[in-house]
């Protein structure tokens, strides 16, 4: 059986990170680490969050794509593998980059966690100041 080519990205958001592999000639498949879209993210609109540069550029039915998540919480694996999903349609052709970037859909999202400081309660919260 002879390999499918495929085009590749790496998405980030905060801690998780998604590897995507785009299928060119597909009928529209989507799954997360091995799971389909729809198990794995049980929430339609983090299924929707995906599917969305998809669905700028038309190609929802076109193409298949697989996702290998991992990292952080459910919310922020759907943005990763959205941006990784945006990147790999680039390689697939780069007349979509122009839709695509002005959606937002190609510009890594660089919020994180900020860390604890000593002396607070969480990164900011000061300890509660009691006058008498």
């Amino acid at each position: 059986m002879a390999e499918r080519t495929y085009h590749f990205a790496t998405g980030k958001r905060k801690r998780s990170v998604a590897r995507v592999r785009l299928y060119p000639s597909g009928e529209g498949k989507i799954t997360v680490n091995g799971k389909p879209v729809n198990e794995y993210f049980s929430v339609a609109t983090l299924v929707g969050t995906i599917k969305e540069p998809l669905q700028v550029v038309e190609q929802e039915k076109n193409v298949d794509i697989e996702v290998l998540v991992d990292g952080g919480g459910i919310t922020g694996q759907a943005e990763a593998a959205r941006h990784g999903v945006a990147k790999t349609l680039i390689e697939l052709d780069a007349e979509f980059r122009t839709p695509l970037k002005r959606k937002g859909f190609l510009t890594r999202d660089a919020r994180k966690v900020e860390r604890k400081k000593p002396g607070k309660r969480k990164a900011r919260r000061s300890p509660q100041w009691a006058k008498r």
